[in-house]
Parts: C-alpha cells; structure tokens; sequence
C-alpha cells in the first residue's frame, strides 16, 4: 500500500500555501516535513537530490518527484482529482490553457514582486518597504481584476488552481499593497470568495498570519533603531 505524498514545505511560503490549498480541495492528505530556509535545509545534500534547483516547495509521491508549486498543483488535480470531475484543472485543451495562462500569471508577475518586498526584510535586513515596490505589486492588481470580468473565479464559473494558487499570492500581497475597493471591486469580492472556502483558515491564513507578523515585526523593530 503506497503512503501519502510527502510535501517538503515551509508554512509562511505563498507556493506552499498554494499547494496546500490544492490538496485540501482535493481531500488529499500529505505527510508535510518542515524546511528551515533560512537555516539552510534547503541546500542541504539530501534536499539537494530532490531539487538541484533548493527550492520549495517539493512533492515526493512515492518515488516521483515534482518541484514548482504550480506544476505540483497541476499533478495533484491530474493525479488525485474526483473521478469524473476535472474541474479544478480542466483536460479539455481550451479550458486548460486557460487555466495554465492564469498559473503562468501568478509566477511571473504576482509572487515575483510579493518577493521583492519580504525577502530583503527577512533575508537583508533591510528596514522599510519602499513604495514604488508596493506601487509595483498594485499595478499587478489590474490583470486579475481584468480576468474576473468572466465570472466569480479566475476562468469563469469554476474554482480552479489557477485560483488556490493566486489567492496565496494575493493574500500574501495585500498586507502589504492594499486592494483599493473601488478600483479592483471584483477583486476584492473574490478574496472574500476564496476567504470563505472551508478549509482556507489552516491551509492560507495560519501560514500567512505568520509571515505577516514575521515581516511587520522586523520592520517596526529596525524602524525603532
């Protein structure tokens, strides 16, 4: 009998979140090991053997292997999605592209620029977030605000991962680039959709509680210096 999927993760990261999010609206249950990044686990010689690239986070499936928070999304809801219903990542190639154009978005826009304003806090020690960073990640807003012109989620009438995986980056951005309800309204209203499923509490906001608090400590104590 195989053993759940083990998820090397770190609970404050967006990707983790993400990839927590996918596996609790699949009802799937992983065995997650903590990496210490910032102690360095993840460059560790071990670590290293699964991903060469010692990022997080990392899926071992029984033997297979799988790296990038959105392509760990995508193998769980192929892998594990309910018989007969493939709506959180659709196989029809239309719809799919869809959903991949959105992950995509989410990579190369939405995380890179949440990264630019934590990471030199907690890794660089720098004291203040400058405000064309935040300027930055609100311009960011706007595609998303675009894509919900469709319907209540990301493609249309559907949750999808393109969704889970946003909303841990979204989530993550605006405590610290505010969502201006008058001109992201759908936006907004989206959050509070996403911020409604059941299982969202444990697998977004306990971890992103954390960062936040991680984040907005060290600036008020580098600002009192």
């Amino acid at each position: 009998m195989s053993s759940k999927p083990v998820l090397y993760y770190a609970p404050r990261s967006p990707p983790c979140r993400a990839v927590l999010l996918t596996a609790a609206a699949l009802n799937l249950e992983l065995d997650l090991r903590t990496v210490n990044v910032k102690a360095g686990e993840h460059k560790s010689s071990e670590f290293l053997k699964l991903n060469p690239q010692h990022t997080i986070p990392v899926l071992d499936d029984n033997g297979t292997i799988v790296s990038d928070s959105h392509i760990i999304c995508s193998y769980l809801a192929d892998k594990y999605g309910p018989e007969g219903d493939d709506s959180l990542y659709p196989k029809y190639p239309v719809q799919r592209r869809l959903v991949d154009a959105r992950l995509y978005y989410d990579c190369g826009h939405l995380f890179p620029r949440i990264r630019f304003i934590v990471e030199p806090v907690i890794y660089f020690g720098v004291g203040e977030v400058p405000e064309d960073r935040v300027a930055y990640v609100q311009k960011a807003y706007d595609g998303l605000e675009s894509c919900l012109a469709s319907g209540p989620y990301l493609t249309g009438d559907k949750l999808t991962i393109a969704d889970l995986s946003c909303i841990a980056s979204v989530s993550t951005a605006e405590a610290f680039a505010p969502i201006e309800a008058d001109q992201f309204p759908k936006l907004k209203e989206w959050v509070k959709r996403l911020q409604a499923l059941p299982y969202y509490q444990k697998t977004n906001q306990d971890g992103l509680d954390m960062l936040v608090g991680l984040v907005k400590g060290l600036l008020a104590e580098r600002q009192q210096k």
